[in-house]
C-alpha cells in the first residue's frame, strides 16, 4: 500500500489534477460521520466552528467531523470514547489502570503516559477551554450540544497548538423558553443514569440552566482479592450556566461551570501470564482481577469554569474572550502485577490545576475572514507514586512540572472570486518549562506518604531543570469551489508540542561518556527531551449530491513527523538494587501517510420511511524512518507507532418510519479496527489483533415530549485490550520474550512478571427514557 503515497509533493499535485478533472462534489473529513448522520438521517446542512466562526459542515477546507447532542443520545454513546469507534483514524481510549483518564491518538499522533511532565498530543476543548492534562478528561455525554473531532495539527486557530488534532466537547446553549428535560437509563449490570437539566429566562437577556447526572453501574467482572467490583463505575456530575444577550445581540457573555466526582473502584488488570514466582493461574474472566492494593482508595475529583464573551461592535468586526480556570485531584492505587502480595504495587496521587486566557479579534469584510489571537496558559501538574517491589523496597518518584505558556496567531482567508480562496495562518509559541524530580528509594516497607513504614535508604535524583522552547508553525491551503455542492481543499500546515524532563528519570543511573560520574550539564541531558513538529500535506474533497441524498468526504494526507517524543519506563538493576527507570527519547523521524473517506446516502426517503446508509474508512501508512535505541542502533524497522492501526471503518444502516404523531428509527452499526501494538516495541499476548464490535438501537420518539429507546453494545460480547503493562525482558529486535533454561519468563521488575492487560466494554443492553417540557 505504501506504494500510493510516494510523495507529499506527489499527492498535492495528484490531488489538484483530480479535482480539475473531475469537478463534482467535496466534502472532506466534514462529513457527518455515521453516528451523526445516521442518527439525523442526514440531507441538511450541519453547522459547526472548526474555523471559529458557524459554517456549515460542508464548506469548511479542514478535517473535521461533528457529532450532534442528539445523534449522540440516540446512538446511546455514554462517554466520549465513544465517538472514535465511527471516526476514523482516530482512537480514544481510558488509560490503563483508571477509570477517567484519557488516551487520545488521531492520526497516529498522540500521547498515552499520563504523569506530569508529557503533554497531550492531541487537544481536549470543553467549551473552547483546553484541558491541559489528560485526567478527568474521559468526558461522559450528557447535556452535549455536540462534539468536533479535528484532525491534523491545530494551530492558527485554536488556544493551544497541538500537533495531533483536537476533540471539541460543546455543551448545550440555553433555550430562550423555560425548558426541563429527564432522561434516565437502566440495563445489565445494573446501569443506572439518571440526568435531569433544565433551564428558564430571568429577565430580558438573562438565562440561567443547569444539569445533573448521576451514571453508575455494576462491575464487569470482581477483585477476589479484595471481593470488590472491578470495572464499576459511580459518578456523580453537574453543570451550571449564566447566559447574557442583552437586545440588540451585540454582546453575549456565557459563564459556567462543572463538578464531577468519581468514586469508582480502582480498575484491576488481568494478567495474561501464571506468576513467576507463586505459578499463580491466569483468571478465566477477563474483567476479574486480585490485585491486593486498596491504599489511597480510588477517588477523582475534577471541576472548572469558563467566561465566555463575544463582543461584536460593528458587522465585520467580533471581539472573543475565553477565560478557563481548571482544576483535578487524583487518588488511585495501582497493581501492576494484579496479584494479592505486594510485588509490584503504586499507589499515586495526581494533582492538575490551570488557568488560560485567550482573547480572539474576528474580521468578516465580505471576501476577507480573519483571525487575530493571543493564548496564555499557567499550568500546575504534580505527580507522585511508590513503585512497592518484594522484600519491602519502595521506589518514590515525586514530579512537579510547571508551564507557562504565550502564544500569538493568526489566520486569513480571502476569496479571489466565486470559486477559488486562499488562506494563510501562522502561530508562534512561547513554552517554558520547570520540572521538579525527586526519587527515593525506602526499605522496610512504602513511603510515609501513602502511609508505609519504610525508611529512607537513598536519593537517586533530586533535580530541577527550567527550560524554554519557541516555534513558528504555519498554515497555508487553497480552496476550490466548482459549486455550491462541492469544495476541494489542498492544505499544508505544522504542528510543535515543546520538549521537557522525564518525570521518571533516575540522575543516579546517568553515566558519562568518560565514566564515572556524569557532570551538571550531562545530567541535564539525560534528563531532557526535545520539541516534536508534525508537517502535513492534505488534499480533501467535500460533496454533496442528488438534492443532499449523497454527502460524502475524502481526504488523502502525509505527514512528517520529527523528534517524536517516547516516554517509557524499564526495569532494571542499579547497585544490586531492582528498580525501575524512566527513559524519554526522540526517536528521530517518523513517516505517516493515510485515507479518510466518509460519508451518508438516503437509499429510500418516502411516506413509508427513510433509510440512511453511513460509512467511514481510514488507512494508515505509518512507520519510523529513524529510530535509534540504547544501544545506538537504528531499529526503526522493528519498531511499530503505538495505538495505531492501519485500517479503522464503521458502517452504519438506520431507518426511521412515522408512527403516529412521532418516528421509529432502528440502526445497526458495525465497527472495525485493525492491528495495533501498545508500544513501540511488539508485545506478545499485549498487543490487540484486529476485531470488529456490533451495535444496534431501536429508539421510539413518541412525540416532541416522549422518547424510549433500546441499545446494544459490543453484542457479541468481543474480548479487546485498550492499555496494558508490560515488565517481561524482550529480545531488542523481535520483542520476544526472553526466558530461562527451564522456559521461564524473566522479570524486569518484581518476581511475579508483570504483563497486564485492561479491556473494553463487554456486551451491554440498556434501555433508555427521555422526558421534555
Amino acid at each position: 500500500m505504501s506504494r500510493l503515497f510516494p510523495s507529499a509533493r506527489t499527492i498535492l499535485f495528484a490531488g489538484a489534477a483530480f479535482a480539475a478533472l473531475t469537478a463534482v462534489p467535496a466534502l472532506a473529513q466534514d462529513t457527518p460521520p455515521a453516528d451523526t448522520q445516521a442518527s439525523e438521517g442526514y440531507d441538511g446542512e450541519i453547522v459547526v466552528t472548526a474555523r471559529r466562526r458557524e459554517e456549515s459542515l460542508q464548506d469548511v477546507p479542514i478535517a473535521v467531523t461533528a457529532f450532534s447532542g442528539a445523534a449522540l443520545e440516540q446512538n446511546g454513546a455514554l462517554d466520549i470514547t465513544d465517538v472514535a469507534a465511527t471516526t476514523p483514524n482516530v482512537t480514544l481510549e481510558v488509560s490503563r489502570g483508571t477509570n477517567s483518564t484519557l488516551s487520545a491518538f488521531i492520526r497516529g499522533v498522540g500521547q498515552q503516559d499520563p504523569v506530569a511532565g508529557f503533554e497531550a498530543g492531541v487537544g481536549i476543548y470543553i467549551d473552547d477551554v483546553y484541558l491541559n492534562r489528560p485526567q478527568a478528561a474521559v468526558l461522559d455525554i450528557y447535556d452535549v450540544e455536540r462534539i468536533e473531532v479535528l484532525r491534523g495539527p491545530q494551530g492558527t486557530l485554536y488556544g493551544r497548538n497541538t500537533v495531533g488534532g483536537a476533540v471539541k466537547y460543546v455543551t448545550r446553549r440555553l433555550d430562550n423558553d423555560p425548558h426541563i428535560s429527564l432522561r434516565g437509563a437502566f440495563g445489565s449490570y445494573k446501569q443506572a443514569d439518571f440526568v435531569v437539566s433544565g433551564s428558564t429566562p430571568v429577565v430580558d437577556g438573562l438565562k440561567v440552566g443547569a444539569a445533573i447526572a448521576r451514571l453508575g453501574h455494576e462491575g464487569f467482572g470482581t477483585n477476589l482479592t479484595t471481593g470488590q467490583d472491578n470495572y464499576n463505575k459511580n459518578i456523580w456530575a453537574a453543570r451550571g450556566t449564566i447566559e447574557l444577550a442583552p437586545e440588540g445581540g451585540l454582546i453575549f457573555v456565557r459563564l459556567s461551570g462543572d463538578y464531577t466526582h468519581d468514586t469508582s473502584n480502582t480498575r484491576g488488570g488481568h494478567r495474561l501470564i501464571p506468576g513467576i514466582a507463586t505459578g499463580t493461574p491466569v483468571l478465566a474472566n477477563v474483567y476479574d482481577s486480585q490485585g491486593g492494593l486498596l491504599d489511597p482508595k480510588q477517588d477523582v475529583k475534577s471541576y472548572g469554569g469558563s467566561l465566555y464573551i463575544d463582543y461584536k461592535p460593528y458587522d465585520w468586526l467580533t471581539f472573543r474572550s475565553i477565560t478557563g480556570y481548571r482544576k483535578d485531584d487524583s487518588a488511585t492505587p495501582i497493581d501492576f502485577d494484579a496479584l494479592a502480595s505486594v510485588n509490584v504495587d503504586v499507589p499515586a496521587f495526581y494533582n492538575n490545576e490551570q488557568f488560560s486566557q485567550e482573547g480572539q479579534f474576528l474580521i468578516d469584510s465580505g471576501k476577507f475572514h480573519g483571525l487575530i489571537g493571543v493564548y496564555y496558559l499557567n499550568a500546575k501538574a504534580h505527580t507522585v507514586f511508590d513503585v512497592r517491589l518484594p522484600g519491602g523496597v519502595t521506589a518514590q518518584t515525586f514530579g512537579d512540572v510547571k508551564t507557562k505558556t504565550t502564544s500569538i496567531f493568526g489566520d486569513f482567508s480571502y476569496d479571489l472570486n466565486d470559486m477559488f480562496s486562499v488562506s494563510a495562518g501562522g502561530r508562534y509559541t512561547w513554552d517554558n518549562r520547570k520540572a521538579t524530580v525527586l526519587r527515593r528509594t525506602y526499605l522496610g516497607g512504602g513511603s510515609p506518604l501513602f502511609g508505609g513504614t519504610g525508611t529512607l535508604f537513598a536519593t537517586t535524583s533530586d533535580f530541577n531543570g527550567d527550560a524554554d522552547f519557541g516555534k513558528f508553525t504555519p498554515r497555508v491551503s487553497l480552496t476550490f469551489r466548482p459549486s455550491a455542492d462541492h469544495t476541494i481543499y489542498a492544505s499544508w500546515s505544522q504542528g510543535f508540542k515543546g520538549g521537557g524532563f522525564d518525570p521518571r528519570g533516575q540522575t543516579s543511573a546517568c553515566r558519562s561518556s568518560a565514566g564515572g560520574a556524569c557532570t551538571p550539564q550531562e545530567v541535564y541531558a539525560f534528563m531532557a527531551f526535545d520539541p516534536e513538529t508534525v508537517d502535513t500535506y492534505e488534499i480533501g474533497w467535500k460533496a454533496t449530491m442528488w438534492e443532499h441524498r449523497l454527502n460524502w468526504a475524502v481526504a488523502v494526507f502525509d505527514s512528517e513527523y520529527t523528534d517524536v517524543q517516547v516516554p517509557g519506563s524499564i526495569g532494571t538493576t542499579v547497585n544490586g538494587q531492582q528498580t525501575f527507570i524512566g527513559i524519554t527519547t526522540n526517536a528521530a523521524k517518523a513517516r505517516i501517510r493515510g485515507v479518510e473517506f466518509e460519508g451518508n446516502a438516503v437509499l429510500m426517503r418516502g411516506d413509508s420511511g427513510k433509510l440512511t446508509y453511513s460509512w467511514s474508512l481510514g488507512y494508515l501508512d505509518a512507520k519510523y524512518l529513524h529510530y535509534i535505541d540504547s544501544r545506538g542502533l537504528d531499529v526503526a524497522d522493528r519498531r511499530a507507532i503505538q495505538n495505531t492501526p492501519d485500517w479503522t471503518a464503521s458502517s452504519t444502516l438506520t431507518y426511521a418510519v412515522p408512527i403516529g404523531g412521532g418516528e421509529l428509527t432502528v440502526s445497526g452499526t458495525a465497527s472495525y479496527r485493525g492491528a495495533s501494538q501498545q508500544f513501540e516495541l511488539r508485545t506478545p499476548m499485549l498487543d490487540q489483533p484486529a476485531y470488529t464490535l456490533f451495535d444496534a438501537n431501536i429508539v421510539w420518539d413518541i412525540d416532541d415530549h416522549f422518547s424510549v429507546g433500546l441499545h446494544g453494545r459490543n453484542l457479541t460480547d468481543k474480548h479487546y485490550i485498550v492499555s496494558g503493562y508490560n515488565f517481561l525482558s524482550q529480545n531488542p529486535d523481535t520483542g520476544n520474550f526472553n526466558k530461562t533454561a527451564g522456559g521461564a519468563y524473566i522479570p524486569t521488575l518484581g518476581n511475579e512478571g508483570v504483563l497486564t492487560a485492561y479491556y473494553g466494554n463487554p456486551r451491554q443492553i440498556f434501555v433508555t427514557g427521555s422526558v421534555k417540557f
